[in-house]
């Protein structure tokens, strides 16, 4: 059973950055679509960035609000991806999850998402 767990949240001012992992175990991640996912108090949980199974980074989708800022990426040796995040914001305040399903291509739909992580708290503020 595949398993995921995020790290690398915390507390930045406007305008950092933090790079959150999503490391897998019990399965490897070679044939697994990962997505990211964020949500914030009373909001429904958006779907922020997604990579497809390639590990030479494929298919990669960005919600408009942090396309420029955020970089998704994917290293299958280490059963672990990522989201670099930069140029913060206080609207990115959320709790970040990362997500996969077995599957071509990827989504910014929670749709698709068999396997959940319990998420990482990422607070932006002065």
């Amino acid at each position: 059973q595949l398993q995921l767990a995020e790290s690398g949240g915390g507390l930045v001012q406007p305008g950092g950055a933090l790079r959150l992992s999503c490391k897998a175990s019990g399965a490897t991640l070679d044939d697994i679509a990962i997505g990211w996912f964020r949500q914030s108090p009373g909001q429904e949980r958006e779907g922020v960035s997604c990579i497809s199974v390639s590990n030479r980074g494929g298919n990669r989708q960005y919600v408009d609000s942090v396309r420029g800022r955020f970089i998704i990426s994917r290293d299958n040796g280490e059963n672990t991806a990522y989201l670099q995040m930069t140029s913060l914001k206080p609207a990115d305040t959320a709790i970040y999850y990362c997500a996969a399903y077995r599957g071509d291509g990827c989504s910014l739909s929670r749709i698709p998402y068999d396997y959940w992580g319990q998420g990482t708290q990422v607070t932006v503020t002065v």
